[in-house]
């Protein structure tokens, strides 16, 4: 008989969910291996608020993120068109045995989508939607005024936009003495600053040399009609440059064309994909309110249209619980006024319950906390009538004070009861508290945890002895009791006229630890905003907030902090590199020679969906190493260069435990609790918490003497219990070195263990911006009328 042909080897499927009866209560995960957990088996019931705990990088989001949603997605892409079936295989699939009982899945994490000038909360919540069609049938035109649309009333379309400002609301423009700082230098010195350096300056001062105007006089000796048409002129004439011969070398002839300064600056501020750049421009501009407009962003006909005496700029420019009175002021409406306002405040209702009435819908996306945006998201859902599905949750109260937390859990609570299971990733106690089902994992982090120590009741967890979770849950707080300190001299601030505040001042002890605290939208990062290094008494200002500290991959905790330049001047020494004439470029993913060029040294290569967000993948030609075979193939101490930016911080402190410059770095890293991130994770990845802690630890590594200024925006956000006593023992460090510390906290525990609490309030928005309270935190707990004093005083009492 023949031989029977062999079959084509198959590549590996992704793993098949184990049959699963219709009536099976839970949600059964088998041999979870994504990043660092060892094979976990668990099983979470439905219909409950699971919690998912543990220190940070124990593994609990890889198991919530990682491997329950990455699957509910993956078997998303799986059902619908064969297109997006193929992507399956770029995105790739979790690495897990097999899950059964999965329900399909919602995620809502706390991940920045770049910033737009145009997102704001009405577009992410809808509610601008909604107000713009209030306003189109049911406004009040002037007398023969056409009816308009709803798109009429929004900036972000053609018909609505102000036609100035394109419904940006701002116009940008520039001067002549912002362009030209130095009227003494001549246009071939650099008098133009905004013109870019290098050859590309060069070559527009040929071009005007070309064109007949005196680039070597003086700036300010040119004529007027001169320096304009230099400046601002909107033609872009073409001539042929006839460089000077330089000693060095010849340059030919070459057709150039002229952009004015104006042109230039303002091409660039638009146009550019380089931060850098767009930074540098922004430089030479200033911005004002829309003469037209008049910063309202619509054409004049949709603001012609009011609704209780207000147009739909006025209206989204309210707080929202100022904008629920005044559509229940328009009590003279017609049918279909009542019908919209109805529907309006319905919809604005689950915002205000989650502590988020201080908002208004014009308020741009990019200025809200990662916490914030996650709670406009929640809010959403409270509303779309989904049930049967698995809600994710990344630390939903973050950025809460805790009078707002209760409504937090209320929340979750309604999307149980709707007939959908709520997995949350937190670290807040009281929402750990009130779980039904809590899966603890750990003990440690990185190669430290990835196992599940409990899951099951809260309660049960007592009897976890590995249980970081366990000891505070059921005993002591994260942070040690209060040193008293006499501070050593007062800076004041104020009286301050800004956003909520109105005329406030306030007292900030030096040489403590002070908390500034308050509801949501009481005016706390507005007051300390206040605190500039033109302050008396304010030698050296340090402002440690939760901006990204890069908003590419390529952006990443080695290169913020510095110590990838070390690492690559060590890789440069050794022995492979000199012989092949490798030098410290080869070794940066930034720059062509040693990067791998498919994905540009970035790791990950878009993919492209239809109807949903891009997303990233694993480059296919160096699998998310970042660098080609011939630089990988050097070896420092036994690691190649991407090996080493795999490592956790902690495993590179011993790796590079005999390199000082760089053990300085790692050092001050873990004292900040961030040992479990790797070297090479990019910013995009990292929580706002995450990124403030990497600036603080860049700034502690520079080993600066006393009598600097800390201000920290929520420097716990995102920690668990045990790693704010980590970061706590480090700030107390500072204050006992001789310097000041002041930090805005909603953690009471925090509270409670500083030297002076300052409670703003009492309410958010325009019920805040007053000083309630200020004192030790003893004090404060006491304070009638402060939103705060309950909370404080069961840590102090």
């Amino acid at each position: 008989m023949p031989t029977p042909p062999t079959p084509p080897v198959q590549p590996p499927q992704p793993a098949q969910p184990a049959p699963a009866t219709r009536h099976d209560p839970y949600v059964r995960v088998r041999g979870a291996a994504e990043h660092n957990l060892r094979d976990v088996d668990v099983d979470i019931p439905r219909d409950v608020l699971a919690v998912f705990t543990g220190v940070s990088g124990s593994g609990k989001s890889s198991l919530a993120f990682g491997t329950i949603y990455a699957e509910a997605q993956r078997r998303y892409f799986e059902s619908v068109a064969p297109y997006a079936r193929r992507l399956i295989h770029q995105v790739g699939a979790p690495k897990v045995g097999e899950i059964s009982g999965l329900p399909p899945a919602v995620s809502l994490q706390q991940r920045r989508s770049a910033p737009s000038s145009r997102s704001s909360v009405g577009t992410v919540t809808n509610l601008s939607n909604s107000l713009r069609m209030l306003l189109s049938r049911a406004g009040d035109y002037p007398p023969g005024a056409e009816r308009l649309d709803s798109d009429a009333f929004s900036p972000n379309t053609a018909a609505g936009a102000c036609p100035e400002c394109h419904g940006l609301g701002r116009v940008h423009r520039t001067t002549e003495e912002l362009l030209v700082p130095d009227p003494s230098l001549s246009i071939r010195d650099g008098a133009i600053a905004a013109w870019p350096g290098a050859w590309q300056g060069k070559n527009l001062r040929d071009i005007l040399d070309a064109l007949g105007y005196p680039v070597d006089r003086p700036w300010r000796e040119l004529p007027a009609e001169q320096r304009r048409w230099i400046l601002f002129t909107d033609e872009q004439p073409v001539v042929t440059v006839h460089p000077v011969r330089d000693a060095d070398r010849i340059q030919r002839p070459y057709q150039g064309t002229y952009m004015s300064a104006q042109r230039y600056v303002l091409k660039t501020f638009a146009d550019s994909r380089s931060q850098t750049l767009r930074a540098k421009a922004e430089r030479f501009l200033t911005s004002t309110p829309c003469p037209v407009c008049g910063g309202g962003r619509l054409r004049p006909e949709a603001l012609a249209v009011t609704f209780a005496g207000r147009n739909v700029a006025e209206l989204a420019a309210l707080p929202l619980l100022e904008l629920v009175a005044a559509l229940d002021g328009d009590g003279g409406g017609s049918e279909a006024a009542r019908v919209l306002t109805d529907d309006l405040r319905s919809r604005i209702d689950p915002v205000v319950e989650l502590g988020l009435g201080y908002l208004s819908l014009d308020r741009a996306t990019p200025t809200l906390s990662a916490g914030e945006l996650q709670r406009l998201r929640l809010a959403t859902q409270l509303r779309s009538g989904l049930f049967g599905v698995v809600y994710v949750l990344d630390e939903p109260s973050a950025g809460l004070h805790p009078a707002d937390t209760e409504a937090l859990l209320t929340v979750l609570d309604r999307l149980k009861a709707a007939g959908n299971s709520v997995f949350v990733v937190e670290h807040h106690l009281d929402v750990v508290r009130g779980a039904d089902w809590l899966v603890d994992v750990g003990p440690g982090a990185g190669e430290h945890g990835g196992r599940v120590l409990h899951s099951g009741p809260v309660a049960d967890l007592a009897h976890a002895r590995e249980s970081a979770t366990a000891r505070f849950l059921f005993g002591r707080s994260p942070v040690p009791a209060r040193q008293v300190r006499e501070p050593k001299g007062r800076l004041k601030v104020g009286p301050i006229t800004r956003h909520n505040l109105r005329g406030v001042t306030a007292e900030f002890p030096l040489g403590v630890l002070t908390a500034v605290t308050g509801v949501s939208g009481s005016g706390k990062s507005t007051l300390i905003g206040e605190i500039t290094e033109e302050l008396p008494g304010v030698r050296r200002l340090v402002h440690v907030d939760q901006r990204p500290i890069g908003r590419t991959p390529r952006s990443n905790l080695a290169t913020y902090t510095g110590l990838f330049d070390v690492v690559r001047k060590e890789f440069a020494a050794t022995d492979q590199a000199r012989e092949r004439g490798y030098g410290v470029g080869r070794f940066s993913f930034n720059v062509p020679g040693g990067r791998c060029e498919t994905c540009q040294g970035e790791g990950f290569v878009s993919v492209e969906l239809l109807f949903l967000p891009s997303t990233y993948a694993p480059c296919p030609d160096c699998g998310g190493a970042r660098y080609n075979p011939e630089t990988l193939e050097v070896a420092y101490r036994g690691r190649n260069i991407a090996q080493v930016l795999d490592l956790t911080v902690e495993s590179a402190a011993e790796f590079f435990a005999g390199t000082p410059a760089v053990a300085r770095s790692l050092d001050t890293l873990l004292d900040v609790g961030l040992g479990y991130l790797r070297l090479g994770q990019p910013a995009t990845e990292l929580s706002g918490g995450e990124a403030q802690r990497i600036k603080l630890a860049s700034e502690l590594q520079r080993g600066r003497r006393g009598d600097t200024l800390y201000l920290l925006d929520e420097p716990t956000s995102g920690l668990h219990p045990a790693d704010i006593e980590v970061l706590m023992a480090r700030l107390h460090g500072l204050v006992d070195a001789g310097h000041t510390v002041v930090v805005v906290e909603h953690d009471m525990a925090v509270v409670a263990a500083a030297d002076w609490v300052i409670d703003l309030g009492p309410g958010g928005g325009e019920a805040g911006g007053r000083v309630v309270a200020t004192g030790p935190p003893e004090e404060v707990s006491r304070a009638p009328g402060s939103r705060t004093a309950p909370y404080l005083a069961r840590e102090v009492g």
